[in-house]
């Protein structure tokens, strides 16, 4: 069984397995520390895990939001609420380049 994992300040973290994501879609992991992630995969299966909570509107719904790409194949996910989009690599917003969230480095193992 492979699992997705993703790294904190304390250490890597197992999220679920990766047989129960969804390409295009996303979930909402709880962190030991109380801090929430959205983690996603895409069609090509390659795992991307961003802050949940959407710095415009203070809700942790960024798992709930829609994955696309840009013109230039920058991945992002648009929140449901506001529509903004965060670039799922970096976590900078690709509509205001004053905000961004936390991105987190992600792994499979085994």
């Amino acid at each position: 069984m492979t699992m997705i994992q993703l790294q904190t300040d304390e250490g890597w973290f197992e999220v679920c397995e990766a047989a129960r994501l969804t390409p295009g879609r996303g979930v909402a992991a709880l962190l030991p520390d109380g801090r929430q992630a959205a983690v996603f995969t895409d069609r090509r299966g390659r795992t991307y895990a961003i802050d949940n909570r959407d710095p415009f509107t203070g809700a942790y719904v960024l798992s709930r939001g829609l994955l696309g790409s840009t013109a230039e194949g920058r991945l992002y996910v648009a929140s449901p609420l506001l529509k903004h989009r965060f670039d799922l690599e970096t976590g900078a917003c690709l509509d205001d380049e004053a905000q961004a969230v936390r991105t987190y480095l992600t792994d499979r193992s085994s």
